[in-house]
């Protein structure tokens, strides 16, 4: 049986949370989330704890079982606290900033890349070089996440580029230089 699919979910007293059939809506202070689950899993509530049960021992089952409760426990772990990544660009020159709700960043192209973030996201740039990508949804938070990274990835020569905080870049020896 799966550890993490029949470990119990405490709903927050901030937190509501509507149940109906396959379809579960999670209500709290940061916004709101619905999501559809597979019929493979049963989702019932007891009280203030939300159990996510499979209806069947088949395969298939047994493998949505803990991805199922994972991301209801997503859902209301972010409607409650949130999300946050943080990058950090590293470069001669990198640098970014907040316009309004854009991001505008300088990755050493010869335009600025612009990044208008979807509803619900929130990204804040603290020294020019540290960008923070927080909101509900954590799917959608890496997401973006993702996407500001891939703009440019960090490159294993001279480690510049955009990389996730804390990420460790391999580092390959340049060319040998001549006797």
């Amino acid at each position: 049986m799966s550890r993490i699919g029949k470990a119990p979910i405490e709903v927050p007293s901030k937190v509501e949370i509507t149940i109906d059939g396959n379809v579960v809506t999670v209500k709290g202070p940061l916004g709101q989330l619905t999501r559809t689950f597979r019929p493979e899993v049963e989702i019932v509530r007891d009280g203030n704890v939300v159990y996510v049960n499979r209806r069947s021992e088949d395969r298939v089952s047994r493998a949505l079982h803990g991805l199922s409760r994972t991301l209801l426990n997503n859902m209301i772990v972010g409607v409650d606290k949130g999300f946050t990544k943080q990058l950090e660009m590293v470069g001669v020159g990198y640098r970014a900033q907040v316009q309004g709700r854009k991001l505008v960043m300088q990755l050493g192209y010869s335009h600025p890349i612009e990044l208008d973030p979807p509803a619900g996201i929130e990204i804040t740039v603290e020294a020019n070089t540290k960008i923070a990508v927080k909101g509900y949804d954590k799917q959608t938070v890496g997401d973006i996440a993702a996407q500001i990274r891939a703009y440019r990835k960090p490159e294993p020569y001279k480690g510049k580029g955009v990389r996730y905080a804390g990420e460790r870049v391999r580092r390959k020896a340049g060319k040998a230089g001549k006797k």
